[in-house]
């Protein structure tokens, strides 16, 4: 973290008790099992996407659980890991809004490079056990984070999937940014209205409409 431009943004949430406590868990977890993402990767969405260049952010909940999976970025893995279906349906949801080609990989890394923070509000969980690192004090400093994008004076769209996602417009300036909700792209719910949402063209829309560049989300196929 103290590579990046969050570094100033986020430092005094590192002071608090509940960071203390927070870090003392994770690595208690670490110690008696697996956990998801490597070490390396939880702060990948921060390290990739500077503060100042966020102009559009994806919010998920966990990380993947499954091996392979998680790695920093919600929604995206890494190859060879196949897609999980909720990253599937992302892909079909993109091709049908903007024509973008369905990769073979899963790897979102180009839209965090492009602008897009891809945020978990939880940011590690034990392997195979979902929502297990909920309610430690991820979630605080992840909320601590929308707060800070949502304070930046240029438009930003933050994309909500889901119920839980929706429920942290209430710390989003919603006079000054965008919020593009609906349905999760899970195949519990994609039906629901995630399909046929266009989220993607929405929030392009909305950031010329703000006078922002559009997001490039075009996924090569080699995701480097």
């Amino acid at each position: 973290m103290t590579t990046t431009d969050w570094n100033p943004v986020l430092r005094g949430e590192f002071d608090k008790p509940y960071w203390r406590e927070l870090q003392q868990f994770v690595l208690a977890e670490r110690a008696a099992h697996t956990v998801y993402p490597p070490h390396e990767d939880v702060f990948a969405a921060l390290h990739l996407t500077p503060f100042r260049e966020v102009r559009c952010v994806i919010l998920g909940q966990d990380p993947y659980h499954g091996p392979g999976q998680a790695h920093g970025l919600c929604f995206s893995v890494r190859p060879p890991t196949p897609p999980p279906p909720s990253l599937r349906n992302i892909h079909r949801e993109l091709h049908d809004d903007l024509g973008v080609a369905i990769p073979s990989h899963g790897s979102l890394a180009s839209w965090a490079r492009n602008g897009v923070l891809l945020l978990n509000t939880t940011l590690t969980v034990r392997a195979h056990q979902a929502a297990s690192h909920q309610k430690q004090g991820w979630e605080t400093f992840t909320d601590e984070v929308i707060r800070a994008v949502s304070a930046k004076p240029d438009t930003v769209a933050f994309v909500l999937w889901g119920s839980a996602a929706r429920r942290k417009t209430e710390l989003i300036d919603t006079a000054r940014h965008v919020v593009v909700e609906s349905p999760h792209p899970s195949p519990l719910s994609a039906h629901r209205g995630f399909f046929g949402s266009t989220p993607f063209s929405r929030v392009n829309d909305a950031l010329a409409s703000a006078g922002r560049p559009a997001i490039d989300w075009a996924l090569p196929a080699d995701p480097g």
